[in-house]
Protein backbone atom coordinates (compact mmCIF):
# COMPACT_ATOMS: atom_id res chain seq x y z
CA UNK A 1 0.00 0.00 0.00
CA UNK A 2 1.46 3.40 -0.94
CA UNK A 3 2.58 5.64 1.90
CA UNK A 4 1.29 8.73 0.10
CA UNK A 5 -2.43 9.36 0.30
CA UNK A 6 -3.88 12.41 -1.41
CA UNK A 7 -7.43 13.46 -0.59
CA UNK A 8 -7.22 16.99 -2.02
CA UNK A 9 -4.90 19.16 -4.03
CA UNK A 10 -1.83 20.30 -2.08
CA UNK A 11 -2.29 22.53 -0.18
CA UNK A 12 -5.93 21.68 0.46
CA UNK A 13 -8.79 23.85 1.75
CA UNK A 14 -7.99 23.45 5.44
CA UNK A 15 -4.31 24.22 4.87
CA UNK A 16 -5.22 27.28 2.81
CA UNK A 17 -7.61 28.44 5.53
CA UNK A 18 -4.83 28.30 8.12
CA UNK A 19 -2.51 30.11 5.70
CA UNK A 20 -5.06 32.90 5.45
CA UNK A 21 -5.15 33.20 9.23
CA UNK A 22 -1.35 33.15 9.31
CA UNK A 23 -1.22 36.14 6.96
CA UNK A 24 -3.26 38.15 9.44
CA UNK A 25 -1.42 37.02 12.57
CA UNK A 26 2.21 36.23 11.63
CA UNK A 27 4.78 38.52 9.95
CA UNK A 28 5.36 37.86 6.26
CA UNK A 29 9.04 37.40 7.08
CA UNK A 30 8.11 33.96 8.45
CA UNK A 31 7.50 31.92 5.30
CA UNK A 32 5.91 28.53 4.71
CA UNK A 33 7.48 26.77 1.77
CA UNK A 34 4.78 24.09 1.53
CA UNK A 35 1.64 25.85 2.78
CA UNK A 36 0.73 22.69 4.70
CA UNK A 37 -1.19 22.66 7.97
CA UNK A 38 0.18 19.53 9.62
CA UNK A 39 -1.87 17.77 12.29
CA UNK A 40 0.12 14.54 12.73
CA UNK A 41 3.53 13.08 11.94
CA UNK A 42 4.95 9.60 12.38
CA UNK A 43 8.26 8.20 11.17
CA UNK A 44 8.86 9.76 7.76
CA UNK A 45 5.21 10.65 7.09
CA UNK A 46 3.17 13.77 7.82
CA UNK A 47 -0.61 14.20 7.64
CA UNK A 48 -2.23 17.54 7.00
CA UNK A 49 -5.56 19.01 8.07
CA UNK A 50 -7.17 17.90 4.80
CA UNK A 51 -6.33 14.25 5.35
CA UNK A 52 -3.41 14.19 2.91
CA UNK A 53 -0.50 11.99 3.91
CA UNK A 54 2.89 12.96 2.51
CA UNK A 55 6.43 11.57 2.59
CA UNK A 56 8.79 13.95 4.36
CA UNK A 57 12.21 14.32 2.73
CA UNK A 58 12.83 17.50 4.76
CA UNK A 59 12.68 16.13 8.29
CA UNK A 60 11.98 19.55 9.82
CA UNK A 61 15.21 20.72 8.15
CA UNK A 62 17.26 17.81 9.46
CA UNK A 63 15.79 17.77 12.95
CA UNK A 64 14.13 14.36 13.15
CA UNK A 65 16.91 11.95 12.21
CA UNK A 66 15.25 9.37 14.48
CA UNK A 67 11.89 10.04 12.81
CA UNK A 68 8.80 11.97 13.82
CA UNK A 69 7.53 10.89 17.25
CA UNK A 70 9.90 7.98 17.84
CA UNK A 71 8.20 5.95 20.61
CA UNK A 72 11.26 6.01 22.86
CA UNK A 73 11.51 9.78 22.64
CA UNK A 74 7.80 10.28 23.27
CA UNK A 75 7.98 7.99 26.30
CA UNK A 76 11.01 9.81 27.73
CA UNK A 77 9.35 13.23 27.42
CA UNK A 78 6.11 11.99 28.97
CA UNK A 79 8.03 10.48 31.88
CA UNK A 80 9.85 13.77 32.51
CA UNK A 81 6.52 15.63 32.41
CA UNK A 82 5.46 13.66 35.46
CA UNK A 83 8.33 15.22 37.43
CA UNK A 84 8.89 18.86 36.34
CA UNK A 85 9.26 20.97 33.22
CA UNK A 86 11.60 23.74 34.36
CA UNK A 87 13.72 25.01 37.23
CA UNK A 88 16.48 26.82 35.30
CA UNK A 89 19.63 24.75 35.56
CA UNK A 90 21.65 27.69 36.89
CA UNK A 91 19.25 27.93 39.84
CA UNK A 92 18.54 24.28 40.65
CA UNK A 93 20.30 21.57 38.66
CA UNK A 94 18.88 18.22 37.58
CA UNK A 95 20.25 14.86 36.52
CA UNK A 96 19.14 14.76 32.82
CA UNK A 97 21.27 17.82 32.02
CA UNK A 98 24.38 16.34 33.65
CA UNK A 99 23.76 12.89 32.16
CA UNK A 100 23.42 14.35 28.67
CA UNK A 101 26.59 16.40 29.08
CA UNK A 102 28.40 13.21 30.13
CA UNK A 103 27.09 11.38 27.08
CA UNK A 104 28.16 14.09 24.64
CA UNK A 105 31.57 14.36 26.27
CA UNK A 106 31.99 10.62 25.74
CA UNK A 107 30.75 10.28 22.14
CA UNK A 108 32.20 13.38 20.47
CA UNK A 109 35.62 13.00 18.80
CA UNK A 110 38.68 12.91 21.02
CA UNK A 111 39.63 11.25 24.30
CA UNK A 112 40.73 14.46 26.04
CA UNK A 113 38.88 15.99 28.98
CA UNK A 114 35.71 17.75 27.76
CA UNK A 115 32.86 19.85 29.00
CA UNK A 116 29.37 20.44 27.55
CA UNK A 117 26.74 23.06 28.21
CA UNK A 118 23.31 23.57 26.66
CA UNK A 119 21.43 26.41 25.03
CA UNK A 120 18.27 26.57 22.92
CA UNK A 121 19.21 26.96 19.27
CA UNK A 122 22.04 26.35 16.85
CA UNK A 123 22.66 30.07 16.45
CA UNK A 124 22.93 30.42 20.22
CA UNK A 125 25.41 27.55 20.33
CA UNK A 126 27.52 29.21 17.65
CA UNK A 127 27.48 32.52 19.54
CA UNK A 128 28.55 30.82 22.75
CA UNK A 129 31.33 28.86 21.06
CA UNK A 130 32.68 32.17 19.76
CA UNK A 131 32.38 33.70 23.24
CA UNK A 132 34.38 30.83 24.71
CA UNK A 133 37.07 31.03 22.03
CA UNK A 134 37.48 34.78 22.50
CA UNK A 135 37.59 34.54 26.28
CA UNK A 136 40.05 31.62 26.36
CA UNK A 137 42.44 33.06 23.75
CA UNK A 138 42.16 36.76 24.56
CA UNK A 139 41.78 37.36 20.81
CA UNK A 140 38.86 38.92 18.94
CA UNK A 141 38.88 37.95 15.25
CA UNK A 142 36.72 35.12 13.92
CA UNK A 143 37.23 33.50 10.53
CA UNK A 144 34.37 31.87 8.63
CA UNK A 145 33.72 30.73 5.07
CA UNK A 146 32.00 31.61 1.86
CA UNK A 147 28.63 29.79 1.49
CA UNK A 148 28.43 29.32 5.27
CA UNK A 149 25.27 29.45 7.35
CA UNK A 150 25.56 29.87 11.12
CA UNK A 151 22.25 31.41 12.16
CA UNK A 152 20.05 34.49 12.15
CA UNK A 153 21.26 36.38 15.24
CA UNK A 154 23.46 39.42 14.66
CA UNK A 155 26.69 37.46 15.00
CA UNK A 156 25.11 34.50 13.20
CA UNK A 157 24.29 36.75 10.24
CA UNK A 158 27.82 38.15 10.26
CA UNK A 159 29.15 34.60 10.00
CA UNK A 160 26.57 33.60 7.39
CA UNK A 161 27.51 34.27 3.77
CA UNK A 162 24.22 34.41 1.84
CA UNK A 163 22.65 37.85 1.73
CA UNK A 164 19.09 37.07 0.61
CA UNK A 165 17.05 36.23 2.61
CA UNK A 166 19.26 35.99 5.69
CA UNK A 167 21.11 39.32 5.83
CA UNK A 168 19.43 41.81 3.52
CA UNK A 169 18.45 44.98 5.39
CA UNK A 170 19.53 43.73 8.82
CA UNK A 171 22.99 45.32 9.16
CA UNK A 172 25.27 46.54 10.56
CA UNK A 173 26.64 43.20 11.67
CA UNK A 174 29.02 42.14 14.41
CA UNK A 175 32.60 43.25 13.72
CA UNK A 176 35.86 41.32 13.61
CA UNK A 177 34.44 38.60 11.32
CA UNK A 178 36.54 37.62 8.30
CA UNK A 179 35.58 35.31 5.42
CA UNK A 180 37.77 33.00 3.36
CA UNK A 181 36.92 30.74 0.38
CA UNK A 182 35.26 27.39 1.03
CA UNK A 183 36.65 24.49 -1.04
CA UNK A 184 33.58 24.25 -3.31
CA UNK A 185 35.34 22.09 -5.88
CA UNK A 186 32.43 21.88 -8.34
CA UNK A 187 32.56 25.66 -8.78
CA UNK A 188 36.31 26.13 -8.43
CA UNK A 189 37.81 28.25 -11.21
CA UNK A 190 41.29 26.81 -10.71
CA UNK A 191 41.04 23.10 -9.91
CA UNK A 192 44.16 21.46 -8.55
CA UNK A 193 46.24 18.78 -10.22
CA UNK A 194 44.60 15.36 -10.57
CA UNK A 195 41.49 16.56 -8.76
CA UNK A 196 43.34 17.66 -5.62
CA UNK A 197 41.93 20.69 -3.81
CA UNK A 198 43.89 23.79 -4.81
CA UNK A 199 43.21 25.38 -1.42
CA UNK A 200 44.48 22.43 0.62
CA UNK A 201 47.97 23.53 1.56
CA UNK A 202 49.66 25.81 4.04
CA UNK A 203 50.75 28.38 1.48
CA UNK A 204 47.21 28.74 0.11
CA UNK A 205 45.89 29.33 3.63
CA UNK A 206 48.64 31.83 4.38
CA UNK A 207 47.76 33.70 1.17
CA UNK A 208 44.08 33.75 2.16
CA UNK A 209 44.99 35.50 5.40
CA UNK A 210 47.74 37.85 4.21
CA UNK A 211 45.42 40.64 3.09
CA UNK A 212 42.64 39.78 5.49
CA UNK A 213 43.66 39.38 9.12
CA UNK A 214 46.71 38.48 11.18
CA UNK A 215 46.35 34.79 12.09
CA UNK A 216 47.82 35.52 15.50
CA UNK A 217 44.85 37.77 16.29
CA UNK A 218 42.28 35.11 15.32
CA UNK A 219 40.40 33.51 18.19
CA UNK A 220 38.58 30.87 16.14
CA UNK A 221 37.88 29.45 12.73
CA UNK A 222 34.36 28.04 12.37
CA UNK A 223 33.58 25.55 9.62
CA UNK A 224 30.75 23.33 8.47
CA UNK A 225 32.55 20.19 7.31
CA UNK A 226 29.72 19.78 4.84
CA UNK A 227 27.87 22.97 4.01
CA UNK A 228 24.23 22.88 5.02
CA UNK A 229 22.20 25.82 3.71
CA UNK A 230 25.16 26.61 1.46
CA UNK A 231 24.48 23.62 -0.78
CA UNK A 232 25.55 20.33 0.85
CA UNK A 233 29.18 20.66 -0.26
CA UNK A 234 31.56 18.39 1.70
CA UNK A 235 35.02 19.81 2.32
CA UNK A 236 37.82 17.70 0.81
CA UNK A 237 39.73 15.60 3.34
CA UNK A 238 43.05 17.19 2.46
CA UNK A 239 41.63 20.67 2.99
CA UNK A 240 40.33 19.90 6.47
CA UNK A 241 43.68 18.42 7.44
CA UNK A 242 45.52 21.49 6.18
CA UNK A 243 43.10 23.82 7.97
CA UNK A 244 43.43 21.93 11.26
CA UNK A 245 47.23 22.09 11.02
CA UNK A 246 47.10 25.81 10.23
CA UNK A 247 44.81 26.51 13.18
CA UNK A 248 47.01 24.53 15.55
CA UNK A 249 50.18 26.26 14.34
CA UNK A 250 48.66 29.68 15.05
CA UNK A 251 46.93 28.83 18.34
CA UNK A 252 43.48 29.25 16.75
CA UNK A 253 40.45 27.45 18.19
CA UNK A 254 38.84 25.26 15.52
CA UNK A 255 35.05 25.13 15.84
CA UNK A 256 33.15 22.42 13.96
CA UNK A 257 29.56 23.44 13.27
CA UNK A 258 27.83 20.04 13.27
CA UNK A 259 24.33 21.43 13.66
CA UNK A 260 23.09 19.89 10.40
CA UNK A 261 25.72 17.18 9.94
CA UNK A 262 25.39 15.68 13.41
CA UNK A 263 23.74 12.56 14.79
CA UNK A 264 24.10 10.05 11.99
CA UNK A 265 23.20 12.28 9.06
CA UNK A 266 26.55 11.76 7.29
CA UNK A 267 26.83 8.04 8.03
CA UNK A 268 28.88 8.67 11.16
CA UNK A 269 27.60 10.11 14.40
CA UNK A 270 29.51 13.28 13.52
CA UNK A 271 30.97 14.46 10.22
CA UNK A 272 34.28 15.09 12.03
CA UNK A 273 34.77 11.34 12.13
CA UNK A 274 35.01 11.20 8.31
CA UNK A 275 38.03 13.47 8.54
CA UNK A 276 39.74 12.06 11.62
CA UNK A 277 39.20 15.54 13.04
CA UNK A 278 39.13 16.35 16.74
CA UNK A 279 37.78 19.91 16.86
CA UNK A 280 38.53 22.13 19.82
CA UNK A 281 34.83 22.98 20.08
CA UNK A 282 31.88 21.21 18.48
CA UNK A 283 28.39 22.72 18.25
CA UNK A 284 25.25 20.63 17.82
CA UNK A 285 21.50 21.25 17.68
CA UNK A 286 18.73 20.18 15.25
CA UNK A 287 18.42 16.39 15.68
CA UNK A 288 19.93 16.36 19.16
CA UNK A 289 16.50 16.37 20.84
CA UNK A 290 14.27 15.17 17.98
CA UNK A 291 12.40 18.45 17.62
CA UNK A 292 12.57 19.91 21.10
CA UNK A 293 14.64 23.12 21.30
CA UNK A 294 18.12 22.11 22.43
CA UNK A 295 21.66 22.89 21.31
CA UNK A 296 25.05 22.15 22.78
CA UNK A 297 28.64 23.34 22.89
CA UNK A 298 31.08 20.52 23.59
CA UNK A 299 34.83 20.80 23.67
CA UNK A 300 38.15 21.01 25.42
CA UNK A 301 37.77 21.34 29.17
CA UNK A 302 40.52 23.96 29.41
CA UNK A 303 38.67 26.23 26.96
CA UNK A 304 35.23 25.85 28.47
CA UNK A 305 36.46 26.05 32.06
CA UNK A 306 38.28 29.30 31.31
CA UNK A 307 35.06 31.31 31.41
CA UNK A 308 34.06 32.76 34.81
CA UNK A 309 30.90 31.51 36.58
CA UNK A 310 27.86 33.27 35.17
CA UNK A 311 29.57 33.98 31.86
CA UNK A 312 27.65 31.12 30.26
CA UNK A 313 24.03 30.09 30.67
CA UNK A 314 20.47 31.08 29.91
CA UNK A 315 16.99 30.72 31.35
CA UNK A 316 15.83 27.82 29.19
CA UNK A 317 19.16 26.27 28.20
CA UNK A 318 19.09 22.52 28.81
CA UNK A 319 15.37 22.35 29.52
CA UNK A 320 14.67 19.04 31.30
CA UNK A 321 12.11 17.88 28.71
CA UNK A 322 14.60 18.51 25.90
CA UNK A 323 17.41 16.77 27.81
CA UNK A 324 15.18 13.73 28.40
CA UNK A 325 14.37 13.64 24.69
CA UNK A 326 18.04 13.92 23.76
CA UNK A 327 19.06 11.07 26.05
CA UNK A 328 16.40 8.93 24.37
CA UNK A 329 17.68 10.01 20.95
CA UNK A 330 21.21 8.88 21.82
CA UNK A 331 19.86 5.54 23.07
CA UNK A 332 17.95 5.06 19.81
CA UNK A 333 21.01 6.05 17.78
CA UNK A 334 23.01 3.32 19.48
CA UNK A 335 20.39 0.56 19.68
CA UNK A 336 19.05 0.98 16.16
CA UNK A 337 22.44 1.71 14.58
CA UNK A 338 21.14 4.91 13.05
CA UNK A 339 24.51 6.06 11.72
CA UNK A 340 24.93 2.84 9.74
CA UNK A 341 21.37 3.26 8.52
CA UNK A 342 22.28 6.75 7.35
CA UNK A 343 25.20 5.40 5.36
CA UNK A 344 22.98 2.77 3.73
CA UNK A 345 20.21 5.23 2.90
CA UNK A 346 22.77 7.60 1.47
CA UNK A 347 24.07 4.89 -0.82
CA UNK A 348 20.58 4.20 -2.16
CA UNK A 349 19.88 7.89 -2.74
CA UNK A 350 23.25 8.56 -4.35
CA UNK A 351 22.86 5.60 -6.70
CA UNK A 352 19.46 6.91 -7.79
CA UNK A 353 20.74 10.47 -8.25
CA UNK A 354 23.73 9.35 -10.31
CA UNK A 355 21.41 7.31 -12.50
CA UNK A 356 19.21 10.36 -13.04
CA UNK A 357 22.28 12.39 -14.00
CA UNK A 358 22.47 10.20 -17.12
CA UNK A 359 18.85 11.07 -17.94
CA UNK A 360 18.61 14.71 -16.94
CA UNK A 361 21.21 17.11 -18.28
CA UNK A 362 20.16 19.66 -15.67
CA UNK A 363 21.90 17.65 -12.93
CA UNK A 364 25.34 19.19 -12.73
CA UNK A 365 26.63 17.56 -9.56
CA UNK A 366 25.70 14.84 -7.08
CA UNK A 367 27.45 15.00 -3.72
CA UNK A 368 27.32 14.51 0.02
CA UNK A 369 28.37 12.36 2.94
CA UNK A 370 26.15 9.49 4.08
CA UNK A 371 22.47 10.39 3.81
CA UNK A 372 23.25 14.10 3.55
CA UNK A 373 23.00 13.93 -0.24
CA UNK A 374 22.11 16.60 -2.78
CA UNK A 375 22.05 17.36 -6.48
CA UNK A 376 22.93 20.72 -7.97
CA UNK A 377 20.78 21.78 -10.91
CA UNK A 378 22.18 23.87 -13.75
CA UNK A 379 20.90 25.25 -17.04
CA UNK A 380 24.08 24.14 -18.81
CA UNK A 381 26.72 21.69 -17.61
CA UNK A 382 29.54 23.60 -19.28
CA UNK A 383 28.73 27.04 -17.91
CA UNK A 384 27.24 25.64 -14.67
CA UNK A 385 24.67 28.42 -14.66
CA UNK A 386 22.48 27.82 -11.57
CA UNK A 387 18.95 26.63 -12.40
CA UNK A 388 17.09 28.22 -9.48
CA UNK A 389 13.69 28.42 -11.17
CA UNK A 390 13.90 24.79 -12.25
CA UNK A 391 14.73 23.80 -8.67
CA UNK A 392 11.57 25.55 -7.48
CA UNK A 393 9.49 23.78 -10.14
CA UNK A 394 10.81 20.38 -9.05
CA UNK A 395 9.86 21.16 -5.45
CA UNK A 396 6.39 22.25 -6.55
CA UNK A 397 5.84 19.17 -8.70
CA UNK A 398 7.03 16.93 -5.85
CA UNK A 399 4.73 18.59 -3.32
CA UNK A 400 1.59 18.22 -5.40
CA UNK A 401 2.44 14.52 -5.73
CA UNK A 402 2.83 14.13 -1.96
CA UNK A 403 6.56 14.62 -1.33
CA UNK A 404 8.10 17.35 0.83
CA UNK A 405 11.41 18.35 -0.73
CA UNK A 406 13.80 21.11 0.33
CA UNK A 407 16.22 23.26 -1.61
CA UNK A 408 19.48 24.86 -0.53
CA UNK A 409 22.57 26.57 -1.89
CA UNK A 410 23.88 30.09 -2.23
CA UNK A 411 22.28 30.18 -5.68
CA UNK A 412 19.09 28.38 -4.62
CA UNK A 413 19.65 25.56 -7.11
CA UNK A 414 20.38 22.55 -4.90
CA UNK A 415 17.85 19.83 -4.03
CA UNK A 416 18.83 18.32 -0.70
CA UNK A 417 17.68 15.24 1.17
CA UNK A 418 17.13 15.40 4.93
CA UNK A 419 14.81 12.43 5.24
CA UNK A 420 14.43 10.81 8.69
CA UNK A 421 17.03 8.06 8.91
CA UNK A 422 14.45 5.62 10.26
CA UNK A 423 12.50 5.68 6.98
CA UNK A 424 11.46 2.24 5.69
CA UNK A 425 13.07 1.11 2.43
CA UNK A 426 9.76 0.94 0.61
CA UNK A 427 8.79 4.46 1.70
CA UNK A 428 12.19 5.78 0.61
CA UNK A 429 11.76 4.08 -2.77
CA UNK A 430 8.29 5.60 -3.15
CA UNK A 431 9.60 9.05 -2.33
CA UNK A 432 12.45 8.74 -4.82
CA UNK A 433 10.00 7.59 -7.50
CA UNK A 434 7.91 10.71 -6.87
CA UNK A 435 11.04 12.83 -7.04
CA UNK A 436 11.86 11.36 -10.45
CA UNK A 437 8.33 12.13 -11.65
CA UNK A 438 8.76 15.70 -10.40
CA UNK A 439 12.07 16.06 -12.25
CA UNK A 440 10.49 14.77 -15.44
CA UNK A 441 7.50 17.11 -15.17
CA UNK A 442 9.62 20.15 -14.25
CA UNK A 443 12.08 19.69 -17.10
CA UNK A 444 9.30 19.37 -19.69
CA UNK A 445 8.00 22.88 -18.99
Amino acid sequence: MPAIKLATVIPGPASRALAARKEQAVPRGIPSSTGLAVIHAEGALVTDADGNRLIDFGGGIGVVNTGHRHPAVVEAVRAQLDHFTHTCFTVASYEPYVALAERLNAITPGTHAKRTFFVNTGAEAVENAVKVARYATGRTAIVCFEHAFHGRTNLGMALTAKVMPYKKGFGPFAPEVYRIPFPYCYRCSAPGDKGACCLANESALERAFVGLVDPDSVAAIIIELQLGEGGFVPAPLEYVRALAAFAKAHGIVLIADEIQTGFGRTGNLFASEHYGLVPDLLVTAKSLAAGLPLAAVTGRADLLDAVHPGGLGGTYGGNPLACAAALAVLDVMEKEKISARGERIGGLIREQFCGWANQFSCIGDVRGLGAMVAMELVTDRKTKEPAKSLTGRVQSEALKRGLILLSAGTYGNVLRILVPLTIEDEVLAEGLAVMEQALTAATQV
